[in-house]
């Protein structure tokens, strides 16, 4: 089964950090980095490193960082389709890394990720026209999302969404999602709902077919209409979560992809998480198939 990644690409600039300032407060940093991110990229990369057969559209700027984000997820085994939006410069996330809570504050600057359209989506009709599963965030339009939705029903497609950064969905997006990927936080912010269960079970009534939530430490809650069940995580000491996500979800598509259950493609996905989070960075801290299974 083919993969397409429709979504973000994002130069990174990562610094890490004993405790986050205050208001106010100027703090020296214990280190930094730049590397290639965004959500879409992340998910590309982690799909295509599991063994998936990935292609990714989305847009950047023709600027430096364009050009070293195209190289780089090209390295990494992902097919592109990118829009270069000459007026606009790539995406950038300025990243603050807490290295004693392990925690991290993310900005994104969206950039020519503006630019990916619905107009896009139907110059590239062909390519979802050719693919299995569809997977996308929220960090593009969300008309085009909705849209993406639309036309991924049409064509019974699989579509995977995860809806970060969090945000409320329309009824008319919700009804078109076969995966629905939030963490905590995002599962709130969508339902309005504090209790899992509750939260989850309205989505199901909306008409999302199967619901993953993503807890961190505490694992992974599937739902759908005839199952559910928690899966624990796999503990480890972690470095950097700002990937975790990205990671799960990617790897989760590559298996699915690969014709895995559901539990075992979850399985997988939290393995190759728990390896990510003991890196540093985000696609640099993507594992591979060999990592995960062996």
């Amino acid at each position: 089964m083919k993969i397409l990644v429709v979504g973000s690409i994002n130069m990174d600039l990562t610094t890490y950090v004993d405790k986050l300032p205050l208001q106010g407060e100027t703090k020296f940093g214990n280190s930094f980095i730049q590397c290639p991110g965004g959500k879409g990229a992340n998910q590309a990369v982690a799909s295509s490193l599991a063994g998936g057969d990935v292609t990714m559209l989305g847009a950047i700027g023709n600027d430096a960082n364009g050009i070293s984000l195209k190289n780089i997820l090209e390295n990494k085994g992902v097919k592109l389709k990118l829009k270069v939006d000459e007026k606009v410069t790539t995406g950038c996330a300025s990243i603050l890394i807490e290295e004693e809570l392990h925690d991290n504050r993310i900005i994104v600057v969206p950039g020519a990720n503006f630019s990916l359209t619905k107009e896009v989506i139907d110059e590239n009709i062909d390519l979802i026209k050719e693919t299995d599963i569809v997977i996308s965030q929220l960090e593009i339009p969300l008309k085009t999302v909705e849209y993406l939705g639309e036309i991924c029903k049409k064509y019974q497609k699989i579509f995977i969404l995860n809806p970060s950064p969090g945000n409320k969905l329309p009824e008319s997006l919700l009804k078109n999602v076969t995966y629905l990927t939030p963490n905590e936080t995002e599962l709130k912010l969508i339902t309005g709902e504090e209790d899992i269960e509750t939260a989850v079970e309205s989505l199901l009534s909306l008409g999302v077919e199967k619901v993953l939530v993503t807890l961190g430490k505490k694992g992974v809650y599937y739902a759908d209409k005839k199952m559910k069940k928690m899966f624990p995580a796999h503990v480890v000491q972690a470095i950097d979560t700002t990937a975790a996500g990205d990671c799960f979800n990617g790897t989760f598509a590559a298996f699915i992809s690969k014709g895995k259950s559901i539990e075992e493609s979850i399985d997988l996905a939290q393995v190759a998480s728990s390896i990510c989070v003991r890196r540093k960075g985000a696609i640099s801290s993507l594992p591979t198939i060999e990592e995960i299974i062996k």
